[in-house]
């Protein structure tokens, strides 16, 4: 009797945990981007600081996690990359707000944004444009490092992110001026 409830308890947590699933929240992106996660440049006067983000319930396998951030309405023909970050570790579950370019954890690469530096590039629509979407993603992946440098494009990064996904999670916000 013991066995058999000991097992059904086991299945029903086994369960829970797998309906959880991956996921990916912030005290920083809340349905719209806020004056500190916009562009300081490009005819925006924002503050430019890298939100918080934290994840759990990262899938087995899971061998280091990357973050990126994406505009897919960007007029460009290609979306716009305002951050790249890979080889975290995969004990990190959280990156706090403005640690951009100051304390990511540690062996951790930003690379380029299609502003053409490293680090967080806040969001900075066109003028009378329609408010663009923001894609914050964290990515589980199944390598422990992503044999790339600070200068690698985004572009590259994207596809080696999604060639080693195990899982992804992420929330959306929008910003217009």
């Amino acid at each position: 009797m013991f066995k058999k409830i000991f097992f059904a308890m086991l299945v029903a947590l086994t369960a829970n945990a797998q309906a959880e699933g991956f996921y990916l929240s912030s005290s920083d992106v809340q349905g719209q981007i806020s004056n500190d996660q916009v562009f300081n440049s490009f005819g925006c006067t924002g503050k430019n600081i890298s939100p918080q983000l934290s994840w759990k319930n990262a899938p087995a396998g899971t061998k280091s996690f990357a973050i990126t951030a994406y505009d897919p309405d960007a007029p460009t023909g290609s979306g716009w990359w305002h951050w790249v970050v890979f080889n975290i570790k995969p004990t990190v579950d959280h990156v706090n707000t403005g640690d951009s370019g100051k304390s990511m954890p540690k062996a951790s690469v930003e690379s380029m944004t299609s502003y053409g530096s490293n680090g967080f590039g806040g969001a900075c629509p066109p003028k009378g444009d329609k408010p663009h979407r923001y894609i914050f993603t964290v990515y589980a992946l199944d390598t422990e490092k992503i044999e790339q440098g600070a200068d690698a494009r985004p572009e590259l990064i994207g596809f080696f992110l999604n060639s080693h996904a195990i899982a992804k999670a992420s929330i959306m916000a929008y910003y217009g001026r």
